[in-house]
Protein backbone atom coordinates (compact mmCIF):
# COMPACT_ATOMS: atom_id res chain seq x y z
CA UNK A 1 0.00 0.00 0.00
CA UNK A 2 2.73 2.66 -0.90
CA UNK A 3 0.30 4.35 -2.79
CA UNK A 4 -1.79 5.44 -0.22
CA UNK A 5 1.42 6.57 1.83
CA UNK A 6 1.97 8.83 -1.01
CA UNK A 7 -1.76 10.15 -1.29
CA UNK A 8 -1.69 10.89 2.34
CA UNK A 9 1.55 12.85 2.07
CA UNK A 10 0.58 14.82 -1.04
CA UNK A 11 -2.51 15.74 0.95
CA UNK A 12 -0.78 16.53 4.12
CA UNK A 13 1.55 18.96 1.83
CA UNK A 14 -0.75 20.58 0.17
CA UNK A 15 -3.29 20.90 2.67
CA UNK A 16 -0.76 22.35 5.24
CA UNK A 17 0.80 24.79 2.39
CA UNK A 18 -2.77 26.28 1.38
CA UNK A 19 -3.54 26.67 5.07
CA UNK A 20 -0.17 28.71 4.76
CA UNK A 21 -1.10 30.81 2.21
CA UNK A 22 -4.77 31.78 3.85
CA UNK A 23 -3.09 32.34 7.06
CA UNK A 24 -0.84 35.06 5.26
CA UNK A 25 -3.03 36.37 3.20
CA UNK A 26 -5.58 37.18 6.07
CA UNK A 27 -2.50 38.54 8.86
CA UNK A 28 -1.45 40.64 5.66
CA UNK A 29 -3.62 43.34 6.06
CA UNK A 30 -3.39 44.00 9.88
CA UNK A 31 0.53 44.82 9.01
CA UNK A 32 -0.09 47.71 6.55
CA UNK A 33 -0.97 51.11 7.41
CA UNK A 34 -4.86 50.87 7.96
CA UNK A 35 -5.53 54.14 7.90
CA UNK A 36 -3.35 54.59 4.63
CA UNK A 37 -6.52 54.76 2.60
CA UNK A 38 -7.88 58.02 4.63
CA UNK A 39 -4.48 59.47 5.51
CA UNK A 40 -3.13 60.45 2.48
CA UNK A 41 -6.47 60.44 0.28
CA UNK A 42 -5.40 64.29 0.14
CA UNK A 43 -2.30 63.82 -0.65
CA UNK A 44 -2.93 62.28 -4.03
CA UNK A 45 -3.74 65.97 -5.47
CA UNK A 46 -0.52 67.29 -4.76
CA UNK A 47 2.42 64.30 -3.98
CA UNK A 48 4.28 63.66 -7.54
CA UNK A 49 6.46 60.79 -6.81
CA UNK A 50 10.00 61.19 -8.20
CA UNK A 51 11.00 58.70 -10.86
CA UNK A 52 13.41 56.67 -8.31
CA UNK A 53 10.18 56.40 -5.93
CA UNK A 54 8.14 55.23 -8.96
CA UNK A 55 10.89 52.90 -9.66
CA UNK A 56 10.78 51.28 -6.46
CA UNK A 57 6.60 51.07 -6.74
CA UNK A 58 6.94 49.22 -10.11
CA UNK A 59 10.32 47.20 -9.75
CA UNK A 60 11.71 47.25 -6.19
CA UNK A 61 15.38 48.13 -5.62
CA UNK A 62 16.84 46.37 -8.88
CA UNK A 63 14.28 49.05 -10.67
CA UNK A 64 15.46 51.71 -8.56
CA UNK A 65 19.12 50.63 -9.50
CA UNK A 66 18.60 50.51 -13.34
CA UNK A 67 17.20 53.52 -13.52
CA UNK A 68 19.64 55.25 -11.76
CA UNK A 69 22.72 53.59 -13.71
CA UNK A 70 20.28 54.56 -17.06
CA UNK A 71 20.52 57.90 -15.83
CA UNK A 72 23.74 58.42 -14.87
CA UNK A 73 24.95 57.06 -18.45
CA UNK A 74 22.53 59.17 -20.25
CA UNK A 75 23.97 62.39 -18.14
CA UNK A 76 27.41 61.62 -19.42
CA UNK A 77 28.67 60.80 -15.69
CA UNK A 78 29.17 56.91 -16.30
CA UNK A 79 29.49 54.69 -19.33
CA UNK A 80 27.42 51.63 -19.66
CA UNK A 81 29.70 49.71 -22.24
CA UNK A 82 28.01 46.50 -24.09
CA UNK A 83 30.67 44.18 -22.98
CA UNK A 84 28.92 44.45 -19.69
CA UNK A 85 31.35 47.16 -17.43
CA UNK A 86 30.40 50.06 -16.11
CA UNK A 87 33.35 53.09 -16.01
CA UNK A 88 32.78 56.51 -13.82
CA UNK A 89 32.96 59.50 -16.06
CA UNK A 90 32.12 61.85 -13.08
CA UNK A 91 33.03 61.62 -9.53
CA UNK A 92 30.71 63.43 -7.53
CA UNK A 93 27.67 61.87 -7.56
CA UNK A 94 24.40 64.44 -7.63
CA UNK A 95 22.49 62.17 -4.74
CA UNK A 96 22.79 59.94 -2.19
CA UNK A 97 21.64 56.77 -5.32
CA UNK A 98 24.40 58.24 -7.89
CA UNK A 99 27.05 58.42 -4.81
CA UNK A 100 26.39 54.65 -3.89
CA UNK A 101 27.03 53.69 -7.59
CA UNK A 102 30.28 55.38 -7.18
CA UNK A 103 31.08 53.65 -4.47
CA UNK A 104 30.13 50.38 -5.49
CA UNK A 105 32.29 50.17 -8.67
CA UNK A 106 35.32 51.67 -6.37
CA UNK A 107 38.30 53.04 -6.59
CA UNK A 108 39.62 51.76 -10.02
CA UNK A 109 36.76 53.08 -11.36
CA UNK A 110 35.53 50.23 -13.42
CA UNK A 111 33.25 47.09 -12.71
CA UNK A 112 30.99 44.83 -14.02
CA UNK A 113 27.55 45.73 -14.06
CA UNK A 114 26.22 43.20 -12.34
CA UNK A 115 28.15 43.56 -9.51
CA UNK A 116 26.75 47.27 -8.88
CA UNK A 117 23.46 46.89 -9.44
CA UNK A 118 23.65 44.26 -6.60
CA UNK A 119 25.57 46.37 -4.65
CA UNK A 120 23.54 49.76 -4.59
CA UNK A 121 19.95 47.49 -4.69
CA UNK A 122 21.37 46.70 -1.24
CA UNK A 123 22.74 50.02 -0.55
CA UNK A 124 21.41 51.87 2.36
CA UNK A 125 20.51 54.55 0.32
CA UNK A 126 17.80 52.74 -1.37
CA UNK A 127 16.86 51.08 1.90
CA UNK A 128 15.50 54.96 2.86
CA UNK A 129 13.73 55.36 0.03
CA UNK A 130 12.14 52.50 0.43
CA UNK A 131 11.47 53.17 4.30
CA UNK A 132 10.10 56.79 3.59
CA UNK A 133 7.90 55.12 0.90
CA UNK A 134 6.28 52.54 3.32
CA UNK A 135 6.18 55.12 6.03
CA UNK A 136 3.92 57.17 3.50
CA UNK A 137 2.03 54.19 2.68
CA UNK A 138 2.57 53.98 -1.00
CA UNK A 139 4.72 51.11 -0.73
CA UNK A 140 3.82 47.14 0.76
CA UNK A 141 6.08 46.28 3.73
CA UNK A 142 8.30 43.50 3.65
CA UNK A 143 6.45 42.04 7.05
CA UNK A 144 3.27 41.90 4.42
CA UNK A 145 4.69 40.97 1.04
CA UNK A 146 7.40 38.20 1.76
CA UNK A 147 4.91 36.01 3.97
CA UNK A 148 2.72 36.29 1.52
CA UNK A 149 5.44 35.40 -1.50
CA UNK A 150 6.90 32.81 0.23
CA UNK A 151 3.78 30.73 0.93
CA UNK A 152 2.70 31.15 -3.05
CA UNK A 153 5.89 29.41 -3.44
CA UNK A 154 5.19 26.23 -1.17
CA UNK A 155 1.79 26.10 -3.00
CA UNK A 156 3.15 25.75 -6.06
CA UNK A 157 5.78 23.52 -4.35
CA UNK A 158 3.37 21.33 -3.26
CA UNK A 159 1.76 21.31 -6.70
CA UNK A 160 4.50 19.96 -8.67
CA UNK A 161 4.86 17.65 -5.39
CA UNK A 162 1.58 15.92 -6.08
CA UNK A 163 2.69 15.28 -9.65
CA UNK A 164 5.45 13.83 -8.91
CA UNK A 165 3.99 11.65 -6.55
CA UNK A 166 1.18 10.74 -8.45
CA UNK A 167 3.80 10.02 -11.75
CA UNK A 168 5.71 7.42 -9.33
CA UNK A 169 2.83 6.59 -7.81
CA UNK A 170 1.77 5.17 -11.35
CA UNK A 171 4.84 3.81 -12.29
CA UNK A 172 4.78 1.33 -9.35
CA UNK A 173 1.41 0.25 -8.80
CA UNK A 174 0.75 -3.64 -9.26
CA UNK A 175 -0.58 -4.98 -12.40
CA UNK A 176 -4.20 -5.66 -10.44
CA UNK A 177 -4.44 -2.41 -9.03
CA UNK A 178 -6.87 0.05 -11.11
CA UNK A 179 -4.73 2.97 -11.85
CA UNK A 180 -7.70 5.44 -12.43
CA UNK A 181 -9.14 4.77 -9.05
CA UNK A 182 -5.92 5.65 -7.14
CA UNK A 183 -4.96 8.75 -9.98
CA UNK A 184 -8.22 10.41 -8.42
CA UNK A 185 -7.22 10.47 -5.04
CA UNK A 186 -4.35 12.38 -6.23
CA UNK A 187 -6.90 14.70 -7.88
CA UNK A 188 -8.18 16.21 -4.94
CA UNK A 189 -4.98 17.76 -3.54
CA UNK A 190 -4.39 19.12 -7.29
CA UNK A 191 -7.70 20.19 -7.31
CA UNK A 192 -6.95 22.42 -3.55
CA UNK A 193 -3.71 23.45 -4.86
CA UNK A 194 -4.33 24.90 -8.22
CA UNK A 195 -7.75 26.51 -6.93
CA UNK A 196 -6.28 28.20 -4.24
CA UNK A 197 -3.69 29.83 -6.65
CA UNK A 198 -5.94 30.30 -8.99
CA UNK A 199 -7.92 32.42 -6.02
CA UNK A 200 -4.81 33.71 -4.91
CA UNK A 201 -3.76 35.41 -8.13
CA UNK A 202 -6.66 38.07 -7.44
CA UNK A 203 -7.29 37.80 -3.75
CA UNK A 204 -3.98 38.49 -2.62
CA UNK A 205 -2.25 40.24 -5.46
CA UNK A 206 -2.32 43.57 -3.68
CA UNK A 207 0.70 42.38 -1.21
CA UNK A 208 2.76 40.80 -3.56
CA UNK A 209 3.92 43.59 -5.55
CA UNK A 210 6.24 46.60 -4.40
CA UNK A 211 3.06 49.51 -4.55
CA UNK A 212 0.23 49.71 -1.93
CA UNK A 213 -2.85 50.28 -3.63
CA UNK A 214 -2.63 53.93 -3.31
CA UNK A 215 1.18 53.43 -4.46
CA UNK A 216 -0.22 52.35 -7.61
CA UNK A 217 -2.93 54.74 -7.97
CA UNK A 218 0.19 57.08 -7.98
CA UNK A 219 2.27 55.42 -10.60
CA UNK A 220 -0.81 55.24 -12.58
CA UNK A 221 -0.92 58.73 -12.68
CA UNK A 222 2.95 59.66 -13.15
CA UNK A 223 2.71 56.98 -16.50
CA UNK A 224 -0.99 58.87 -17.98
CA UNK A 225 1.54 61.86 -17.48
CA UNK A 226 4.60 60.25 -19.18
CA UNK A 227 2.42 58.70 -22.06
CA UNK A 228 0.18 62.05 -22.78
CA UNK A 229 0.83 64.69 -25.48
CA UNK A 230 3.15 66.81 -23.08
CA UNK A 231 4.88 63.02 -22.19
CA UNK A 232 8.12 63.70 -24.28
CA UNK A 233 11.68 64.55 -24.01
CA UNK A 234 14.61 62.96 -21.50
CA UNK A 235 12.36 62.66 -18.34
CA UNK A 236 9.31 60.76 -20.28
CA UNK A 237 11.92 57.88 -21.79
CA UNK A 238 13.40 57.48 -18.09
CA UNK A 239 9.78 57.39 -16.92
CA UNK A 240 9.12 54.52 -19.54
CA UNK A 241 12.50 52.48 -17.71
CA UNK A 242 11.20 53.39 -14.41
CA UNK A 243 7.91 51.50 -15.50
CA UNK A 244 9.36 48.89 -17.43
CA UNK A 245 12.97 48.27 -16.66
CA UNK A 246 16.04 48.30 -19.06
CA UNK A 247 13.74 46.49 -21.72
CA UNK A 248 12.07 49.43 -22.49
CA UNK A 249 15.13 51.39 -24.37
CA UNK A 250 15.24 51.78 -27.29
CA UNK A 251 18.74 51.46 -27.91
CA UNK A 252 20.09 48.04 -28.25
CA UNK A 253 23.90 48.86 -27.21
CA UNK A 254 22.90 50.17 -23.51
CA UNK A 255 20.51 47.15 -23.01
CA UNK A 256 23.06 44.94 -24.06
CA UNK A 257 25.03 46.58 -21.06
CA UNK A 258 22.34 44.95 -18.53
CA UNK A 259 22.48 41.47 -20.45
CA UNK A 260 19.05 41.63 -22.27
CA UNK A 261 20.39 43.18 -25.71
CA UNK A 262 22.05 39.94 -27.36
CA UNK A 263 18.72 37.71 -26.48
CA UNK A 264 16.52 40.82 -27.81
CA UNK A 265 18.80 41.09 -30.98
CA UNK A 266 18.08 37.05 -31.13
CA UNK A 267 14.32 37.61 -31.16
CA UNK A 268 14.77 40.26 -33.90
Amino acid sequence: MLWLILVLLAWAVAAVSCLRLCLAAADAPRHLDEGAEETHDDMRASYELTLPEAAFLAGGPQRVTELTLVSMHRGRRLLLAHTGWATVVDPDGENDLERAVIGAIGPSGQAPTAAVRAAVSAAASVGSLADRLVRAGLAVPDAVRNPVVSALRAVRGSTVLTVVLAAGTLLTLPQDQRPGAVMAWFALPLVLTLGCLAIARFEVHAYTGWASPLGNRLLDSLIEQATGPSGAGERARLTQVAVHGVHALDDPQLRAAFGCGRAADRIR
